[in-house]
């Protein structure tokens, strides 16, 4: 890694000396054997969401003793994002395939797994969505787990078997589950995505005991005559103009973010983009469109809506509230505020006092051209002139992935710094689609390398208080995991490159670091068994990655890494083996006695839209979840191809069938790989179609 990249830049101040000392911990009070701090029992360690361990045998004097305990390789597994848990000394997490697993904290032994089978259950879901899971919850001795094709689990936490099963999604949509459900008072609640396919976003609470619905919440309006009666739903529909009805179900699906209040005994819900993406095609009269980009208040009990703040009215650019949203006490202005926090795509970050929903505050975290600045007495950005594309191409930032995605934030509140994994890239948005072009819900959206920083990322500190950065790692990948911090006073972070960090959580200076052989997104862990604390991180690099590989390729190669769990404690002295290293050269494959038909290659081009979330667009594959068709043998094949694409014959290894397709049609994607194959070689002119990334 070069040497900028490892730099430290210090901008003011070490601590957060807004912060009351009241407020703040205390190092050494909660002992690897006290009782909750122990476990890591919820998405994010805690109710508040804070990926903060009370934990500090392990700190700044002596991290340098940390070192690899034990490893669980995991080879049926492609995309790790989870965040893992642990309770009583067991880690349990999400796999690529909605699948669960529980192991032993101490010893790194399988305990069980169980296997949902997408594949055979809901063979028309598993082509719906990447095959990516972000965790599970724990409660009361179950593992709740929501699976890609919309079910949600409740699984015996010693055995894994399953003790009820229960449908959460309407028939014949295209919504799906990633995300970890969150558990509250005896419920467990369960979003979805599907925003960008323009789907009703809706959360629904269920009974932990039962499986049984208790109530459901739409996060955007029904169709004239379903909300009858419903006033918020009525209120929520007057923001919307048109027969906004017929383009879709609107977006706004809540696949990430969700925090229980106990304080307030509340639930807020993070919600997604808009569908359509063109609010002229999804609300042709305008209108904020809510609850689009919003945060939501309900009261956790009834579901009854209490408040909400949107971060972008009118949502045209794929930015989402999703984000982690974080609770805390903050002494604002001489007094203690209970705040919410959030870093959404936008740019901003966010303090708003969650027993109003009223802002505090919210500035910039990085590069943000949209907007100038968030008007402090309305809440409303103060958006920057001709960033909706009436009049032709737009180039903003941030991009659609953000400053900041769904990878995890934390609080620390012994320095009072939230940990921001940052990333810079702009995005060029234009109505013009040209035939071959992907269009999303009306516009042409792609990333954009327009600055020299644009493509690189970032571990930030953030002081919430005085809204401004005390710190800034530069990293070399955009695409990096999430942050954990613990009374240690340390950060720990991986990055999409595969180092594995620890930093100084007052001053961001790198005390440790770790080659895990495979870029990291996951967020990691700490927890105790026995009377050891361990760090835990889940090394599975992917995700959305094969979608945007021209800006999101680590080099890392389909099946050439394991995916591994690993987990680190003071003085560890296991070892891994060494891993191949990153790799961008393509080391594609071709029959030259093959002759294409260019009709059946523009057909494939134009079908292969279906192939990129897992093959990459333009064929060009990042390493995950699926591998880069111009390297496979067995797209040389016509024979072989159909039976994989068409009968599903690898199904059950996470490739979906798509019964849909004809043998024409399955043919020409063929014809488009092996030209892509040939572009690669060099042995045929470059289509250029669709690269989405500028030059710089």
């Amino acid at each position: 890694m070069k040497s900028r990249h490892l730099s430290v830049l210090v901008l003011t101040g070490l601590l957060a000396a807004s912060i009351a000392p009241a407020l703040a911990g205390t190092p050494g009070a909660y002992p690897a054997s006290a009782g909750a701090a122990a476990d890591w029992a919820s998405h994010g360690g805690g109710q508040d969401e804070s990926g903060y361990s009370r934990l500090d045998a392990i700190n700044t004097g002596n991290i340098g003793r940390l070192g690899l305990a034990w490893a669980l390789d995991l080879p049926d597994e492609v995309t790790l994002e989870a965040t893992p848990l642990a309770v009583d000394g067991v880690i349990y997490f999400s796999g690529s395939y909605s699948g669960v697993y529980a192991v032993d904290g101490a010893s790194g032994k399988l305990l069980w797994k169980y296997d949902p089978g997408i594949w055979r259950v809901a063979p028309a879901k598993q082509g719906q969505g990447m095959p990516v899971h972000r965790g599970v919850a724990y409660d009361n001795g179950r593992v709740f787990i929501g699976t890609l094709d919309g079910r949600l689990v409740a699984l015996d936490a010693k055995t894994g078997v399953a003790q009820w099963t229960v449908n959460t999604l309407p028939l014949n949509t295209f919504h799906s589950i990633t995300g970890a459900p969150r558990t509250f008072n005896g419920k467990v609640i369960i979003g979805n995505g599907g925003a960008d396919a323009a789907q009703r976003g809706f959360v629904t609470a269920y009974d932990q005991a039962t499986g049984q619905q208790l109530w459901r919440f739409y996060t955007t309006p029904g169709k004239p005559g379903d909300d009858a009666g419903d006033a918020v739903m009525e209120m929520a529909a007057r923001t919307w103009s048109g027969e906004y009805w017929k383009a879709g179900g609107g977006g706004g699906t809540v696949w990430n973010g969700i925090t229980f209040d106990a304080e307030l005994n509340r639930i807020y819900l993070g919600t997604g983009n808009g569908g359509p993406y063109n609010p002229r095609v999804r609300s042709p009269g305008g209108g904020d469109n809510l609850f689009l980009a919003s945060i939501v208040a309900l009261d956790a009990d009834t579901g009854k809506y209490a408040w909400h703040y949107q971060v972008n009215p009118g949502e045209a650019w794929d930015y989402k509230a999703t984000a982690n949203m974080i609770t805390a006490t903050l002494m604002i202005d001489g007094r203690a505020r209970k705040v919410l926090m959030q870093a959404p795509t936008n740019g901003f970050f966010y303090v708003i006092d969650r027993e109003t929903g009223k802002l505090i505050s919210a500035e910039k975290t990085g590069k943000v051209t949209w907007a100038e600045r968030i008007d402090l007495a309305t809440g409303r950005p103060v958006e920057a002139p001709d960033i909706r594309y009436e009049k032709g191409e737009t180039i903003l930032w941030p991009s659609m992935l953000g400053t900041h995605n769904w990878q995890d934030m934390s609080y620390n509140p012994l320095t009072g710094l939230v940990y921001i994994p940052y990333m810079q890239l702009a995005a060029r948005y234009s109505t013009a689609v040209k035939p071959g072009e992907l269009n999303f819900g009306g516009i042409k959206l792609e990333p954009w390398k327009a600055d020299a920083a644009d493509g690189t990322g970032a571990v930030l500190a953030w002081d919430p208080v005085a809204q401004r950065p005390r710190w800034k790692v530069p990293l070399e990948t955009i695409w990096n995991g999430g942050t954990l911090t613990t009374a240690g006073q340390l950060v720990f972070h991986g990055a999409g490159d595969g180092w594995f960090s620890a930093y100084d959580a007052a001053d961001g200076s790198r005390l440790w670091r770790f080659d895990a052989g495979l870029g990291i997104v996951g967020a990691p862990i700490s927890y105790a068994a026995g009377d050891t604390q361990y760090v835990s991180v889940l090394v599975g690099y992917g995700g959305t990655t094969a979608a945007l590989s021209s800006v999101l390729n680590a080099g890392w190669k389909y099946g050439a890494q394991p995916r591994r769990l690993l987990s680190f404690a003071l003085d560890g002295k296991h070892s891994l083996p060494p891993s191949a290293p990153r790799d961008f050269t393509v080391n594609a494959v071709d029959d030259p006695a093959l002759v294409l038909d260019e009709k059946a290659v523009a057909m494939g081009r134009s079908l292969a839209i279906m192939c990129i979330a897992c093959h990459g667009q333009n064929m060009v594959g990042a390493g995950s979840p699926g591998p880069d068709l111009r390297e496979s043998r067995l797209a040389l094949s016509a024979g072989s191809f159909w039976s994989v694409v068409h009968d599903g014959t690898l199904a059950q290894r996470g490739m979906p069938a798509f019964p849909m397709l004809n043998r024409e049609q399955v043919d020409g994607l063929q014809a488009y790989i092996r030209a892509a194959a040939r572009e690669a070689l060099g042995t045929r002119e470059s289509s250029g179609a669709g690269s989405g990334v500028s030059a710089l």
